[in-house]
């Protein structure tokens, strides 16, 4: 797919969740554009967390019905298969993310066909342009294969990219394994180089309601938009401003732009619609991004941060794509589901990188250092303390080889990992999911809740588990490798060409 040389982005108003009236705009969108599905055409929503605990993280499934059955509409007969496919946050099964979303009834409803990408042979692209991190990735083959690739956000904030429109979402085009390899320091970076292995001919992205200030429990934030586009960096810019942020700024939209994948300049990119950019610009007014620094979010509570830089040999004075921001989500997590999470939290000490300057740790206050390259010498609890980088070079990660590790073993180690007043949480990154099993073993003996453990998450993840591993078992029986090594030939029409 070429990028187009004349961008357009779209901007409708709705203000309800109304299929339907969902179903004309993208249909329109979709005729004022020029486009037309065809061959294999794939939906990617936004389902990194759904459920009870996370309301406002994903792209609703009736923005979903009438992006699909407006995509069934203008394609017709030309599309040879229509279906959606996701990989939602790292640990859960996908199934989990279907399922509490309302996507999988919806899907059932209207008869499209479902893909949870780790569930998928995941194949090898090659990449090689100058600014590349590798020389190849791993995507599901539903992702490699896709003719007609369509895009569908949701339109929220993020802290650790201070925001998550089109170009972050692809962080879900990849499995665990995959996906946590470069998701860093480097994560910016990482999102610029997916672009290269696939790129939306539509893009929609569910803004009617926004989620502002985090990226799993965000604040609901009544935009009453749908906002569409045929090129992801223009798309992406626009949407920074509507809320007020220099998209030049945000460093997956500035890095994808000089990879070629289009224009941040609102100057050269078309924008239609019944909202203007500037009423757009006056319904968001107020929105609030995600980006903070770890040690001032958790300023006045009972955890004191501390944060370094990280491995010297890259530069950067903060990992704003790992650990820090790992520790936001997996408190805010906590926060929903146990309501006196901040009064159950005994006092508490959290370093990341390499952290110069005194630690203010009590008499039986524990301290965590969190990630492999947490790096400090000092003085705890009267004694002596030194803990060295054990940050492995990123030349040293061959995807190839990558493997990830089971939520029942993580949760199996989580308490063994805490015992003693001084102790280092290993990974790069530490999840999101280890963090809340860390916070949680920190405060049991307060009462502190452990949203794993609830009775109706552990009868969902169980069912959905069991499926996932069972569909896994399957592809093995029928002799197909997991994952396929070697560059993949049989890329669908989807695939990115630039200009060179």
């Amino acid at each position: 797919m070429k990028i187009p040389a004349q961008p357009k982005v779209i901007i409708r108003s709705c203000r309800d969740y109304d299929p339907e009236r969902i179903r004309t705009i993208i249909r329109e969108g979709l005729e004022e554009l020029g486009l037309r599905p065809f061959g294999r055409t794939l939906v990617k929503p936004n389902l990194v967390a759904a459920g009870p605990l996370f309301p406002y993280a994903y792209t609703r499934p009736e923005f979903g019905e009438g992006v699909l059955r407006a995509l069934r509409d203008v394609g017709g007969s030309s599309m040879t298969e229509l279906a959606a496919g996701e990989r939602c946050g790292i640990t859960v099964p996908t199934r989990v993310a279907f399922r509490e979303s309302g996507w999988d009834a919806m899907l059932k409803k209207i008869d499209v066909k479902r893909y949870c990408f780790e569930e998928e042979q995941q194949v090898e692209i090659p990449i090689s342009h100058p600014q590349r991190l590798r020389d190849y990735l791993f995507t599901p083959e539903p992702i490699a294969r896709a003719d007609f690739f369509v895009n569908c956000p949701k339109f929220k904030a993020h802290p650790w990219t201070t925001v998550t429109f089109s170009l972050k979402a692809y962080i879900g085009i990849q499995d665990d394994r995959h996906r946590l390899i470069d998701h860093d320091h480097k994560l910016n970076e990482k999102i610029a180089d997916l672009q290269h292995i696939v790129q939306p001919s539509f893009i929609a992205i569910d803004a009617i309601t926004a989620g502002e200030g985090r990226m799993l429990t965000p604040t609901p934030f009544p935009l009453g938009l749908i906002i569409m586009g045929n090129s992801q960096v223009a798309f992406d810019a626009v949407c920074c401003a509507i809320i007020g942020v220099d998209p030049k700024t945000v460093d997956h939209i500035r890095l994808a732009e000089e990879h070629g994948f289009g224009t941040t300049d609102i100057s050269k990119i078309k924008i239609t619609g019944d909202v203007t950019l500037e009423e757009a610009q006056k319904r968001a007014k107020g929105f609030k991004v995600g980006l903070i620094r770890v040690e001032k979010y958790f300023e006045g509570t009972n955890i004191t941060a501390y944060a370094g830089p990280p491995p010297e040999a890259e530069a950067g004075e903060y990992c704003w794509g790992g650990c820090p921001g790992a520790i936001e989500e997996a408190i805010e997590i906590l926060r929903v589901f146990d309501k006196e999470t901040d009064k159950k939290m005994p006092r508490l000490h959290v370093v990341f990188g390499k952290y110069q300057g005194d630690i203010d740790a009590k008499a039986g206050e524990k301290v965590i250092f969190i990630g492999d390259c947490a790096d400090w010498k000092g003085t705890l609890h009267g004694k002596p303390v030194e803990l060295k980088s054990i940050y492995k070079d990123r030349s040293t990660l061959d995807p190839h080889s990558a493997r990830s590790q089971d939520i029942f073993a993580k949760l199996a180690a989580a308490k063994g990992k805490l015992r003693g007043d001084v102790v280092r949480l290993e990974g790069c990154p530490v999840s999101v999911a280890e963090q809340v099993l860390a916070l949680v073993s920190v405060a049991e003996v307060n009462g502190l809740k452990n949203p794993y453990y609830d009775r109706n998450n552990m009868v969902t993840f169980g069912r959905a588990y069991l499926g996932w591993k069972a569909r896994v078992t399957l592809n093995k029986l029928q002799r197909r490798r997991y994952q396929q090594n070697g560059a993949f030939r049989e890329r669908g029409q989807a695939a990115p060409e630039l200009q060179t």
